[in-house]
């Protein structure tokens, strides 16, 4: 692996050198899916004119792509690994000390850190995970739901999985932690959604946030061309007074465009969660933001969290179907379903949210693990 790595700076410092950028490796990273160089250029260097080599530098090295951005003082130049490592939520959660309540596990970061996101945070409250087919956008939304049902009771989460491809959340048929079974059609959606601001709004009346029910929704643009303005009037009256009742939407989706969610509802996500795009333009509209280099992602995983204007590099967990089976499994036999406090019937209103004891405020945004 050493004289690998040495074989690939010399090069891009050859490829940089024959075009009169002549640059030092001086350090790097090696990650589960690529290695990062740090580059020292000449000072006054523009970062555009190395983004210029960037195809010849992954010709010399032998790579589909390589990418190249600017972090703090130096210039990374991002090489993809031949035999990428796969990062398992279970073991990975293994690893974490500590994982506080309503926090999900992400993956890891650059430097190999777990990366946690705790969602009642201010800064996050919501969250819009958005890349092309092949991104891991399902992959990144199972991750998250296994690692709140995993490590959350009933009593402190509920889970509201919204699936109209009725596929990516198959496996989490049975979850205890369901408010109701898996909502496949986008009519039952609305109507479950609806009776969810129905809620929020009762919940803000009485004072209470708790259980916080989280809201995944796999492909939103599904819902908006079906569901159309009443669809788009009742995600934006929940993703804007969502927060404070203990309500959060975790959405994702190939189109992040004003024109396909709506404009109301694409303001809303303090973070987004950006996977491989096909172009410059697309990665500007998916993370809110130009110049993230979004298009040049590995796909299978490969993210950046955009949030408060930071943006991160992620490796996303990945968690199997049959891993997921077994944990529905166990969390069957071992767990009791809390008496649910959104009743179907008229005239049954649920109280079991106003009589839990509050939790403290955990003021976690966007944490590393320990």
């Amino acid at each position: 692996m050493y004289r690998l790595l040495e074989f690939q700076a010399n090069q891009i410092e050859m490829v940089l050198a024959s075009h009169d950028v002549p640059s030092r490796v001086f350090g790097g990273l090696v990650t589960p899916r690529f290695v990062q160089f740090q580059l020292a250029p000449p000072l006054g260097t523009k970062v555009k004119r190395i983004a210029g080599l960037s195809e010849e530098i992954a010709l010399s090295l032998g790579a589909r792509s390589c990418r190249v951005y600017r972090q703090g003082g130096t210039i990374n130049v991002e090489v993809p690994r031949e035999e990428a490592r796969t990062v398992r939520l279970i073991p990975l959660c293994r690893r974490l000390s500590q994982i506080p309540p309503c926090t999900s596990v992400l993956g890891l970061d650059e430097s190999g850190t777990p990366l946690l996101l705790h969602l009642p945070s201010p800064d996050v409250a919501h969250v819009l995970i958005a890349g092309t087919t092949g991104s891991g956008k399902t992959e990144l939304l199972r991750t998250m739901i296994a690692s709140l049902a995993m490590h959350n009771r009933l009593g402190e989460v509920q889970l509201v999985l919204v699936d109209p491809k009725g596929r990516g959340f198959a496996p989490f048929a049975g979850l205890p932690h369901l408010l109701h079974p898996l909502v496949h059609d986008v009519w039952d959606a609305l109507y479950r959604l609806r009776r969810l601001v129905a809620e929020m709004e009762r919940r803000d009346k009485e004072g209470i946030s708790e259980p916080k029910v989280m809201v995944f929704v796999d492909e939103l643009a599904d819902l908006m061309m079906v569901g159309g303005k009443d669809m788009e009037r009742v995600l934006t009256r929940l993703l804007q007074r969502g927060r404070e009742a203990g309500v959060h939407l975790v959405g994702c989706t190939q189109k992040p465009t004003a024109a396909v969610i709506g404009s109301l509802v694409k303001s809303n996500f303090p973070v987004r969660l950006v996977g491989s795009v096909t172009s410059p333009e697309d990665a500007k509209v998916a993370a809110g933001i130009a110049g993230t280099g979004a298009e040049k992602l590995l796909g299978r995983g490969d993210f950046l969290v955009v949030v408060k204007g930071q943006v991160l590099r992620l490796q996303a967990a990945y968690v199997s179907v049959s891993e997921i089976q077994k944990m529905v499994a166990r969390l069957r036999e071992g767990g009791r379903r809390s008496r649910r406090w959104l009743e179907e019937a008229t005239g049954t209103e649920g109280k079991a949210g106003g009589s839990l004891k509050a939790r403290l405020a955990n003021r976690l945004r966007l944490v590393k693990g320990k």
